[in-house]
């Protein structure tokens, strides 16, 4: 991940802003600590902070056509620069950076090119010729985007909202799809896909294309000339990607670095996750690295966390913690980026998990709402995962939220999702069934079909109980009692979640911070905005995959959950 700034159409003294462009875009120096750029052009600034995946050596942004009359700073990965490139044999290439391709297909085809796109990106281009722009962000919203309005009639464009934050009247984070043009005016999307419109899908399950479509979103994910990992938890999704990666190491680009894939897992000692994911990384073969830490650590993280991941969403502020601390410890070996899958939220909705006692009718609202949690990820899940890495100069990424992969997920009709454990169906049954071969076994079939931990339950149940037991300290009967009126908007409901506000509000005090964090309860699974899609799970409300009564077999001792005894060979 990189960091990018760009300032558009300064009315008074664009010169004299200078200064000031290189102060703010230091704040985004953590996101891409390998080189910094600037580009000025009339009333308009793009600013670049690099971290070096692809081409280390000659791939600085900002990056220029042929005659450096367009120009784009770009956050990101183009995984398909290369199929690109083919198609514009009569440009001139001036880096093997993958990002280059924006700035000559924009040339190429104006600004409806952004769907040819395959990868991870949010960018800013400058068209010098009539001083027209636009900005783009990739389709799920794996890359963070934010947009501002200056006084005098600017616009402005950042990775992170600490960049923009102080100087904008108000800003706002840019929809995941979308494309600002100044030429058209305003935001359009750009990103339409069949499962957009909500339709109850009902394409068969067909094992084998599920199987290859996230083969293939993983391999086209090694493209690199630096050292990577997985980040490994032991789980399904974790497991799958760091199998399919050794799998495929020895034919990629990354192969350069070695033929052992190195994971990483963080947790409290004698945690979950850290018994399961040396299970997997002996039988894989990897070199695996086991990092801990203490409750305490992560409790005298928590400032730092939040001013990085710029929310005051509880789950996600539980999860973000270890995930950053493993990050650092991460970057001081030497890695820039690493396969990042667990995550509460992604999967659920994209495999779309259905319980048995729904009914036919009901697919069509569940549906629904699986849909609209997909599109609600660049406010959870994404976030955290692209801002608690990339704070140590770190890259996340995540095939599981490949556009290829989704699409084929999606198409399935939903009454192969649903969980029957009298047929042998647990959550995301449609995934492990497909990769369940026999002959040429992926993973041991018990870790194939181990059932799902939240990040912050998996790294130690005790780590979020000590998070309420520190928010309890901190904060008193009277001051929750108090919370509509010291935050009338989004108004904590629990100790923990008042803790955080405050902690948020002394770096982002503006309402235009607040208010890119959602209202409600989280989209993510087990929160309490899961007890609206599930009344099973309704006795239990705090944000945590132990709560998931019904569905996690592990749940609390009170969870009367269903013992599962392994796949059925029914259907």
């Amino acid at each position: 991940m990189c960091g990018i700034l760009a300032v558009l159409g300064i009315a008074d003294n664009p010169l004299g802003k200078r200064p000031r462009i290189i102060e703010l875009s230091r704040r985004l120096r953590h996101r891409g600590p390998d080189w910094s750029g600037l580009h000025h052009h009339q009333n308009c600034y793009l600013a670049h902070e690099r971290l070096a995946i692809v081409d280390p050596a000659s791939g600085d942004q900002p990056l220029f056509n042929e005659d450096k009359t367009i120009v784009v700073t770009v956050n990101g990965e183009i995984y398909n620069h290369k199929e690109l490139r083919e198609r514009l044999k009569s440009h001139e290439f001036r880096t093997g950076s993958d990002c280059e391709v924006i700035a000559h297909l924009y040339e190429e085809y104006g600004e409806e090119f952004v769907n040819m796109l395959d990868g991870m990106f949010s960018f800013v281009l400058l068209d010098t010729r009539d001083n027209s722009f636009i900005a783009a962000r990739d389709a799920i919203g794996i890359t963070p985007l934010y947009i501002g309005w200056g006084l005098d009639g600017s616009i402005w464009f950042a990775s992170e909202m600490k960049a923009l934050s102080d100087d904008c009247e108000r800003f706002m984070s840019f929809l995941p799809g979308h494309i600002y043009s100044s030429k058209l005016g305003g935001l359009r999307r750009w990103y339409n896909p069949p499962w957009f419109a909500e339709q109850i899908p009902s394409a068969p399950y067909e094992p084998l294309v599920l199987r290859k479509a996230f083969e293939k979103a993983v391999v086209k994910r090694l493209m690199t000339d630096v050292p990577f990992g997985v980040l490994l938890s032991g789980g399904l999704d974790s497991s799958l990607v760091a199998s399919v990666a050794s799998r495929y190491l020895a034919d990629s680009e990354a192969a350069q670095w070695g033929s052992q894939l190195h994971t990483f897992c963080i947790g409290l000692k004698g945690s979950p996750d850290l018994k399961a994911a040396k299970e997997v990384a002996d039988y894989l073969g990897t070199r695996h690295h086991e990092f801990h830490f203490t409750v305490q650590e992560g409790i005298d993280a928590l400032a730092e966390v939040i001013y990085h991941i710029e929310t005051y969403d509880v789950t996600t502020i539980r999860a973000s913690t270890p995930m950053f601390l493993m990050s650092r410890k991460i970057r001081a070996l030497g890695l820039k980026w690493l396969f990042l899958v667990k995550a509460p939220t992604k999967f659920l909705v994209v495999i779309c998990i259905f319980t048995r006692h729904l009914i036919k009718r009901s697919f069509t609202r569940k549906h629904v709402e699986r849909c609209s949690a997909i599109k609600a990820l660049h406010l959870y899940d994404c976030l955290r995962a692209n801002k608690s890495t990339s704070a140590w100069g770190v890259e996340a990424r995540v095939p599981f939220l490949d556009k290829e992969f989704i699409n084929v997920a999606m198409a399935i009709d939903p009454e192969w999702k649903m969980i029957r454990h009298d047929l042998g169906r647990i959550e995301k049954w449609i995934l492990r069934n497909a990769f369940d071969d026999e002959q040429n076994p992926y993973l041991p079939k018990h870790i194939l079909y181990r059932q799902k931990e939240q990040f912050s339950d998996g790294v130690g149940y005790s780590w979020i109980d000590g998070l309420k037991d520190h928010a309890n300290q901190q904060v008193t009967d009277a001051m929750l009692a108090n919370a509509s009126f010291v935050y009338p908007e989004n108004t904590p409901t629990t100790k923990e979640g008042y803790y955080y506000r405050t902690i948020f509000e002394r770096f982002f005090p503006k309402n235009a911070a607040r208010l890119t964090v959602p209202g409600g309860p989280s989209v993510a699974c087990s929160t309490a905005k899961a007890v609206e899609w599930d009344a099973a799970w309704s006795k239990n409300l705090d944000p945590s995959g132990r709560a998931a009564l019904g569905v996690h077999v592990a749940a609390y001792d009170e969870a009367k959950a269903p013992a599962f005894n392994g796949p059925s060979k029914k259907e």
